[in-house]
């Protein structure tokens, strides 16, 4: 198995912990918060780890390096050196997933940086719940109150367009097949910003993205009052 992580954004709502440090190089219980994903990925067996790089986005590289400490081999798409700034999650993936050299059906991890999930299980079984006739899969959580419309339903294992009372919050971890950005990223070139949920929509729609409950340990770490909740807890 293969991974890309989400970690070029600026986070805004941050600031100003953001503003002299990326993000997903902010410390959560002793470490920085992507090396908590690293950490994940290798245990589950995964290899090969591709993480999207926009601001500050040296600082990233020069911390994590070639991955070898964490078991693992790490590129990255450099996004402000190629475009100077984040290509938005969509723009993100087009960009990076060449770089993994997928097998054409091979399903890949992706995670957002900015997610706390230390117990989440990268391994074999979780990797094996993507159907094959689908196109991606999500993990999904309870709607935090920052976000109490949610994203999605479930049923019957598949995403549905969100519903009151039965909608869930994507946790920012998921299964993508290569398909996902080739079948349905038709509209924009690589190095084009785009954002990721249209194209979610899109799949929701031909009834191909399937999606989980996750009842673990899950935070977005979206503003400073929420990191120091999660370091206190």
């Amino acid at each position: 198995m293969k991974a890309i992580i989400l970690a070029a954004g600026r986070g805004e709502r941050m600031r100003p912990l953001t503003d002299a440090c990326p993000k997903p190089l902010l410390p959560v219980r002793g470490r920085p918060l992507i090396e908590w994903h690293l950490a994940g990925l290798a245990r589950g067996g995964v290899r090969e780890v591709v993480v999207n790089t926009a601001w500050l986005e040296e600082q990233i590289v020069a911390a994590l390096g070639d991955g070898a400490r964490f078991g693992l081999s790490i590129r990255y798409s450099r996004e402000g050196r190629d475009h100077g700034g984040a290509l938005e999650t969509a723009g993100g993936l087009k960009k990076a997933l060449p770089l993994l050299a997928l097998a054409a059906d091979e399903p890949f991890w992706y995670v957002a940086a900015d997610v706390f999930a230390p117990a989440f299980d990268f391994g074999a079984d979780a990797a094996g719940t993507i159907q094959a006739s689908r196109l991606g899969h999500l993990w999904m959580v309870p709607n935090p109150p920052q976000h109490p419309g949610g994203d999605f339903g479930i049923a019957d294992g598949l995403a549905l367009p969100a519903r009151d009372g039965a909608s869930f919050t994507w946790s920012g971890i998921g299964l993508f097949r290569p398909g996902f950005v080739t079948e349905l990223m038709t509209d924009f070139a690589p190095g084009e910003k785009a954002r990721l949920r249209p194209y979610l929509d899109a799949a929701i729609v031909q009834r191909r993205l399937g999606a989980t409950r996750w009842t673990g340990d899950w935070a977005d770490v979206g503003t400073p009052e929420r990191l120091r909740a999660l370091d206190a807890g």
